[in-house]
């Protein structure tokens, strides 16, 4: 009796050996593969892979969200077909209260446009005369630039009643007037001369306040006016939505 049941623990370990067993071998196995020497470097370049595919990814994503401002530069070279900046708006009315935008200038039959607005859905050809350049860069014209009947300083307006919000000297763009006017427009007025306006004023449309001049950033335009607008913080057009009837 003694005999068999010495002989009842030796048959019970068996089993618990032969369990541990796989395991013994997976993890000699992983020891064997990382003792590789190749192993290590491979891990690193497939890690640095995944790392560059998600930050090409990230920055393809963040690129579709460009500045719209002209004082701001875009590396992107004429005819390239790449360049992006806000899709210019169907011709509509801008209304604020009982007026119509008007243009910001007294004599609007005298105005000419030297610089057309960029529209992304444009021809080339169009696109390209809409490009500002700047040493060796370029940028979309967010606005139209404005020249009168000759090298003159003329008078510059109000386009639409509202507050003066902001008025600087830029180093590039001239003295700059900005207008905030009721239901999200805003009137951007550059290259300015004879500033007559401050901030905190309240000016009516068709009020005068300044006038035409140059600037750093298009000094081949000589005296004129660069005019924005915008609608919720959204460059337009100016030319969809100023009249058509003006000279």
């Amino acid at each position: 009796m003694n005999e068999q049941n010495k002989s009842k623990p030796k048959q019970e370990e068996t089993p618990k050996s032969m369990q541990g067993a796989p395991s013994a071998v997976k993890a000699s196995s992983w020891k064997r593969l990382l003792s590789k020497k190749w192993v290590t470097p491979a891990a690193f370049m497939a890690a640095a892979a995944i790392i560059v595919t998600l930050m090409w990814v990230y920055q393809g994503a963040q690129q579709q969200d460009l500045p719209t401002q002209t004082s701001e530069i875009s590396e992107e070279k004429p005819g390239d077909d790449t360049v992006v900046s806000p899709t210019a708006e169907e011709t509509k009315e801008v209304v604020v209260g009982e007026e119509e935008i008007q243009w910001p200038v007294l004599k609007p039959e005298e105005a000419q446009v030297l610089m057309p607005f960029y529209d992304a859905k444009a021809t080339n050809e169009e696109r390209q005369a809409a490009l500002v350049q700047y040493d060796n860069t370029f940028m979309p014209n967010m606005g139209i630039d404005i020249g009168g009947s000759n090298e003159q300083a003329f008078d510059v307006v109000a386009a639409l009643s509202g507050k003066i919000t902001h008025v600087e000297n830029h180093p590039l763009n001239g003295h700059v007037v900005e207008i905030t006017h009721p239901g999200g427009y805003v009137t951007i007025y550059q290259s300015l001369s004879d500033v007559m306006v401050k901030n905190g004023d309240e000016v009516k449309q068709g009020t005068l306040i300044a006038k035409s001049g140059t600037s750093e950033l298009k000094k081949e335009l000589g005296n004129h006016i660069h005019f924005e607008v915008r609608e919720e913080g959204k460059a337009v057009n100016p030319l969809a939505v100023l009249p058509q009837d003006h000279q």
